[in-house]
Order: C-alpha cells, then structure tokens, then sequence
C-alpha cells in the first residue's frame, strides 16, 4: 500500500447513505453491503448530471466521534452544479477542502483489498504523530477500469 498528500477542493456530492459503525459492518447486522447493492441497482450518476459520471465516490462523514464512532456512509458522485439534477430521494453531502492523506490499496479483489487497507489505515493513525481531521474521507473508485476482482482503490484520509 502505497501514501501521497494533496490538498483536496471542496466537494458536493449526491448519492445514498446510511448511519452505521464499524462495529456494526463486522457483525452480520452490517448495512454496507446493501448499501452498495442498492447503489449499483440506481441509475444516480445520470439523474443528478454528475460531473465526472465514471467518478465514484464513498464518503464517510458525520463522524460522532472517530474510527470507533458512528459514521454516515454516502454512496455517489459529485454534483455538477446542473440545475435540472434530481435530487429526490438522495442525500446530498459538502466534503471542505481539506489536507488528504491518500493510501493507495494493493491490487486483488476489492472487497479485501479495501478492508485490507483500511485496517492498515486505522493502525497508523493509532501511533502516528498526525490526527485525522474526520471532517470527510472517501474511497474512489474509476470505473473506466475497474474490475471488482483486480481492483486498486485510493482512500483519501482528511489530516489536520
């Protein structure tokens, strides 16, 4: 797994969500896994004209507290500013502009690449001089080449 900083532009992103803990998406009462069913069944990126519609976001945000705390889940794409999107029926989330920490998982299958390193994520920051900012991370995904069982996933971290 490989590490950068950039600074990241505010974004406004569309899509579904769910409130949830990562307690919560280690037992069999998870949500995530429906969430991203749900979002693969949706048409979304068309509805709301997104601006970069192959751009797929996963945005952790609304933390209570921090990784042991509750945490809304958004599932979507940025907005374009479009006026003619529609909105209904998703929520919508502001990510500020902020100073990222972007982990870049290992090639394999996405579902273990992705929980491979955000294991790896939470232990940095658990010995690491710099504090997470909770303020918004996401996961990317590009689908101009993704292949869920080859997959590399950027996972960008908000630092203070």
């Amino acid at each position: 797994m490989s590490e950068e900083y950039i600074q990241g532009s505010e974004l406004r992103l569309a899509g579904i969500s769910c409130r949830t803990t990562n307690s919560q998406e280690a037992g069999p009462s998870g949500q995530i896994p429906g969430l991203w069913e749900a979002y693969f069944k949706s048409a979304i990126a068309d509805r709301i004209h997104a601006e970069h519609p192959h751009l797929l976001y996963a945005l952790y945000t609304d933390y209570e507290s921090d990784a042991s705390g509750a945490y809304t889940l958004l599932i979507g794409h940025e907005l374009s500013g479009s006026e003619s999107a529609d909105l209904s029926g998703l929520q919508t989330a502001v990510v500020p502009a902020a100073k990222y920490k972007v982990f870049t998982t290992n090639r394999g299958p996405v579902h273990e690449v992705v929980a491979e390193a955000w294991g790896r994520i939470w232990s940095y920051f658990e010995d690491a001089e710099e504090q997470r900012a909770y303020t918004g991370d996401y996961e990317l995904y590009d689908a101009r080449d993704f292949n869920p069982g080859d997959a590399v996933v950027r996972i960008y971290i908000a630092v203070k």
